[in-house]
């Protein structure tokens, strides 16, 4: 059996350095708001290209604080229109509609699966105030239209960077906030050159679920942005609204990165650009070797491949072939935002390039503790995947 992402073969890569790294937090005696999370901040935000990082509870939250900061800062208000592909995750829908703000959905391209930056200059209206990108399956969403678009029309550029850690995109002249980037190495972690997702935008939100390309051993996400003001706001919501003990500017929450899953990324950020190499080693095997017209690859510039998806319009069909050959698969997702339940008043959007990819996406096993072996046979198979 070929599992689609086995965490115990991947954890088991770097087992050693990972149980030293938990067990030194443990005898510490420091499990919340300590050193090892301020040390994997510094790191992180050093990796991706920005002056700051807070560590939050999840990607969700991330998303969410970013957003609600802005509010505090008077940057947005209630009502004020957000524009956001409509193929993605519903987290990212969520964090909109929590801060009672409107999504504007957009249709992505079927190529790339990434927002149709020819599409959203049609999509902006008096009201709309951010522009928030999604880095779906580890491609860089970001384009220089949109950033353009940002600037035309003094938008913000949030970035959903859940599912990208470590993305290059294009070079850093068309990014927004054109950071100077350092050569330093924090570390055993050389820091960014140039600016990776994440750094792109205004704000980025970052999801560190078990299962992403950076994963903690539970739920955990930080926020990188290079503006000051929005990192000191967003710190004191996440943290109750404090900024000092026991004195609360703002009616925050509790959202937290501790340190045990601090020290659990600190580890794997160490390897993140040898695992991201894997991943894109396995993808170009599957581009060049699969040769079956009813299967339709991802294009391979810009991406990580947190997630491999291929299109194929006997999907479950494809599915079904390939669990009876031993070769588990994903779908990702099944049900795009706008025909879920909590959004009923989305029902009747017209949105048939999302509607069409969600019928026909299959995410197949990409991941850098596969075998070469493992690699070969599911080719092996997707090959053999025939439909009367």
């Amino acid at each position: 059996m070929i599992d689609y992402l086995p965490l115990k073969r991947i954890t088991a890569m770097h087992a050693e350095e990972l149980h030293e790294a938990v067990t030194k937090v443990i005898d510490s005696g420091w499990y919340i708001r300590g050193e090892t999370v301020t040390d994997f901040e510094r790191q992180y935000a050093s990796f991706i290209g920005s002056r700051h990082c807070i560590g939050v509870a999840n990607g969700l939250d991330a998303l969410t604080l970013i957003l609600r900061s802005y509010i505090e800062m008077g940057r947005l208000r209630e009502g004020d229109e957000v524009i956001v592909p409509a193929n993605t995750y519903i987290a990212t829908i969520l964090s909109i509609t929590e801060n009672r703000l409107v999504p504007v959905l957009v249709e992505p391209r079927i190529d790339t699966l990434q927002i149709d930056d020819s599409l959203i200059r049609q999509a902006i209206t008096p009201r709309t105030r951010a522009i928030m990108i999604v880095h779906l399956y580890g491609r860089c969403a970001f384009t220089p239209l949109i950033a353009d678009l940002c600037r035309d029309s003094n938008l913000l550029l949030i970035e959903d960077n859940a599912q990208a850690h470590g993305c290059l995109p294009p070079p850093p002249s068309t990014s927004l906030s054109q950071p100077s980037w350092p050569s330093l190495v924090s570390g055993d972690i050389v820091a960014a050159t140039t600016p990776r997702t994440g750094s792109l935008g205004h704000a980025a939100a970052h999801s560190f679920y078990p299962g992403k390309n950076l994963g903690a051993f539970g739920d955990a996400g930080a926020v990188t942005t290079d503006d000051d003001a929005l990192a000191d706001v967003l710190r004191s919501i996440a943290n109750y609204g404090s900024a000092r003990k026991y004195v609360f500017t703002y009616q925050g929450r509790n959202s937290r990165l501790d340190e045990i899953q601090a020290a659990v990324l600190a580890v794997k950020l160490k390897y993140l650009d040898a695992d991201n190499a894997r991943r894109r080693q396995i993808a170009r095997f599957y581009i060049d070797n699969v040769q079956n017209p009813l299967i339709t690859h991802p294009r391979d510039d810009n991406s990580v491949f947190h997630i491999y998806p291929v299109l194929c319009q006997q999907r479950d069909a494809l599915q079904h072939f390939l669990a009876d050959k031993g070769v588990q698969t994903v779908i990702h997702y099944p049900i795009p935002p706008h025909k879920q339940a909590c959004y009923p008043d989305w029902h009747t959007f017209c949105l048939p390039i999302t509607e069409a990819i969600h019928q026909q996406e299959l995410s197949i096993p990409c991941h850098q503790a596969m075998t070469d072996a493992e690699v070969e046979y599911v080719v092996h198979c997707l090959n053999q995947f025939t439909y009367h």
